[in-house]
């Protein structure tokens, strides 16, 4: 299936669950569960709409894998995944902020990042009316414009976005390395949707982003679509992202920026 058909599937699914999510959004949302702490919350919301876009894609492609971030994962015979975040930035949308995503991403191979080859893949802000896309050699867009990272700065001027993982002994970490860090740079954002701070980088909106603990859902269209607008998307020295660190920035900046967390132990 060629990569624009894949994209149209992605987008069509993710759309649809943004649009369940906000309506379930506007009828008032309710905990389900707790997942790795007190503070990581999942929604019925959350559930609802994975079960959408698990039975819109498998219509479309039974022969397909399915790996959601809230449901068992299963294993297609085609030789492609969907790796999918249902409601990425749970607490925004548990407080009403308008800044979460539905995040739908096809990928070939073993849902693995460190192996995996992402295809085609969808970000969709209900909130702010933004459908971010991207195919593998085919470029990113938003809303149907082109996308390109922001040219390369100096690390002094450098608006860097990241994320806090909801372990507190991971946070306290995290809390060093950011009060290293500030003094290093334009600023920092803490805005709570991984998807969407890598398509941010999509976009110029911010310089770079760095985070830990991300799981596979949380990155795999946002990568995507950061990479094929310039970004360099790396884990670790020579190592792809993953769940131990994922770096997103245009390339001069991401080089500089990764200097100074190793500096920090990061």
């Amino acid at each position: 299936m060629p990569h624009a058909e894949l994209l149209d599937l992605a987008r069509a699914a993710a759309t649809q669950a943004a649009e369940l999510a906000g309506r379930r959004r506007s009828e008032g949302v309710a905990v389900a569960d707790r997942k790795t702490s007190s503070v990581d919350v999942v929604t019925h919301a959350d559930r609802e709409s994975e079960e959408l876009i698990r039975s819109v894609l498998a219509q479309a492609r039974p022969d397909d894998g399915f790996y959601g971030e809230e449901g068992s994962a299963t294993t297609g015979s085609s030789g492609l995944t969907w790796v999918v975040d249902p409601i990425d930035g749970t607490v925004n949308y548990l407080y009403g902020i308008p800044h979460y995503a539905v995040s739908v991403a096809v990928v070939e191979g073993d849902p693995d990042p460190a192996t995996w080859r992402a295809l085609a893949g969808a970000v969709v802000n209900l909130g702010a009316n933004e459908t971010y896309t991207g195919t593998a050699g085919g470029g990113s867009h938003l809303n149907g414009e082109r996308l390109q990272v922001a040219e390369a700065v100096d690390l002094s001027e450098a608006l860097v976005a990241t994320g806090f993982s909801y372990l507190q002994e991971l946070r306290i970490e995290q809390g060093r390395v950011i009060a290293g860090l500030l003094p290093q740079v334009r600023d920092i954002r803490r805005m709570g949707t991984a998807s969407l701070d890598l398509c941010m980088v999509a976009s110029g909106r911010v310089n770079a982003y760095f985070e830990r603990s991300l799981n596979p859902w949380d990155h795999a269209a946002g990568a995507l679509i950061a990479r094929e607008a310039g970004a360099t998307v790396k884990g670790r020295g020579s190592l792809a992202e993953g769940k131990d660190f994922i770096l997103a920035a245009e390339p001069a900046v991401a080089q500089q920026l990764e200097a100074s967390l190793v500096l920090l132990n990061a």
